[in-house]
């Protein structure tokens, strides 16, 4: 067993180690991740992560990579396909919504550039550090993630509400929120930055 100082919510779960020691809060600047992990994160909405985490390969071959331009496209007969997959989360709302989302996540990038350009921004390209001692220290949602989730809502994003955007944030790295003594902290904020 390894004896690296982790954040103490993956436990002692392979899936859960791995995510959290390889991609959260890790700065995420692809495209068809930030897409991958807005459709998961909006997925997620009243269910554990976990769950998400343990269906994420299953909704990869659903959802033809999370590649936006394909996902777009979806009709209603692709829907009702989704719909009786068992091997993912089947909500007709969420589903939708993520095609809608992928519409739209296809003009935020003829519009910026990429999607990664536009939401970046919000940060100003760099992560934002909580250097937080315990987990529970930590916000649900800040006056940023309900901003964004304003700012998405009235482009037509949909079930991006201002917790499932902060988690979004957390997940590809707009916000460090490892704990201080967690590895990863160690590793992406550095030893110098911590006062």
């Amino acid at each position: 067993m390894d004896k690296k100082k982790r954040c103490p919510w993956p436990g002692d779960t392979p899936i859960y180690i791995d995510y959290h020691d390889n991609e959260w809060g890790r700065p995420t600047h692809d495209d068809r991740e930030l897409f991958e992990m807005l459709v998961l994160e909006s997925m997620q909405a009243g269910l554990s992560w976990i769950t998400v985490l343990k269906k994420r390969e299953a909704f990869r071959e659903a959802f033809d990579g999370f590649d936006p331009e394909k996902v777009a496209l979806y009709d209603d007969e692709k829907i009702e396909e989704l719909m009786n997959n068992e091997k993912i989360i089947r909500n007709r709302r969420k589903i939708t919504a993520a095609v809608n989302n992928a519409k739209l996540f296809l003009k935020v990038q003829e519009e910026y550039g990429s999607f990664d350009k536009f939401i970046w921004k919000y940060v100003d390209n760099t992560p934002i550090i909580g250097h937080w001692e315990k987990i529970e220290d930590m916000p649900a949602s800040t006056p940023l993630s309900d901003r964004i989730s304003k700012d998405l809502k009235k482009m037509g994003f949909q079930f991006l509400g201002t917790t499932i955007i902060y988690s979004f944030m957390q997940s590809v790295g707009m916000v460090n929120d490892h704990i201080k003594e967690c590895f990863v902290y160690q590793e992406t904020v550095g030893r110098k930055r911590m006062q």
